[in-house]
């Protein structure tokens, strides 16, 4: 009898195990740290697959992650070879997405874009940027025009390490990429820490990545639901990777040391009012 009811318990659970929900996230295959990364192995890892694992826990389903090339991911979507497509925006591609009714999640995480610049010149006027360094299919939305003007030159770069050390070599009198990846570069994948620092002075772009489906709004909705009633857990995973924190208005273009530096005094401050 007891090999009986062995028999029947794992005949049972089997069907249950095979109807688990499966889906396939189509993900950028990129060095994007903080938000996220794939390494050597080709493994996903980072802010966004932490994420996005808290949330398959919740939800009891199964996420699996395919690293795609950035240009690729989204045909990947539209195409139905992937269910979840990350990051996206309802901004991006607007011609290659018309007529298809896709759905999108909630704003996940902010980013910026902007102008990275020596300290010793921050702040100074638009005018005195004549050299813009962008890596190789970046669009620089808000340069396009003194670009095509002929007032700034375009410096392409192949990747973010080409930018950055053609950057300190004055190749070019700013950097135009995502500010928090690369302030991350400089500071935990670079010899020159603060080397670089973020130009709010100039014109920038400040936007949200979210999470985007063709064929399962309902799971999109499902999420939307998780980031709202485990904020606490979605800001701790935050303050962990550091994702929002040179972007935030009170750190806006501040070097990473002076905001280490006020972290620390106001955790002191804070631990001497504890006691």
């Amino acid at each position: 009898m007891k090999s009986l009811f062995r028999y029947w318990l794992l005949a049972s659970l089997i069907p249950c195990a095979a109807s688990a929900e499966s889906y396939v996230v189509g993900v950028e295959k990129a060095e994007f740290e903080p938000y996220f990364t794939v390494d050597q192995q080709g493994s996903y890892r980072g802010f966004s697959r932490d994420l996005l694992d808290l949330f398959a826990r919740d939800a009891g389903i199964e996420l699996t992650y395919k690293p795609v090339e950035p240009a690729n991911l989204l045909d990947e979507l539209l195409t139905g070879r992937v269910d979840l497509k990350y990051p996206d925006s309802p901004y991006w591609a607007k011609d290659l997405k018309a007529g298809r009714n896709l759905s999108y999640s909630g704003d996940i995480v902010a980013f910026i874009d902007g102008v990275m610049v020596a300290p010793s010149r921050l702040g100074k006027n638009i005018q005195l940027l004549k050299r813009l360094a962008v890596v190789k299919g970046w669009t620089p939305e808000q340069y396009r025009e003194a670009i095509g003007s002929g007032h700034i030159t375009r410096v392409d770069n192949g990747s973010l390490r080409e930018l950055i050390r053609g950057t300190l070599k004055q190749q070019a009198d700013g950097a135009y990429y995502n500010v928090e990846v690369a302030i991350h570069y400089l500071n935990y994948r670079s010899s020159s820490p603060n080397a670089l620092v973020f130009d709010p002075s100039l014109p920038y772009s400040r936007g949200t990545y979210q999470l985007s489906t063709l064929k399962h709004p309902q799971l999109v909705e499902r999420f939307n639901r998780f980031l709202g009633e485990h904020r606490q857990e979605v800001e701790a995973l935050k303050s962990k990777y550091r994702v929002e924190e040179n972007i935030s208005s009170e750190f806006l273009g501040m070097e990473q040391w002076k905001v280490d530096f006020i972290k620390r005094q106001r955790a002191k401050e804070q631990a001497a009012k504890n006691g």
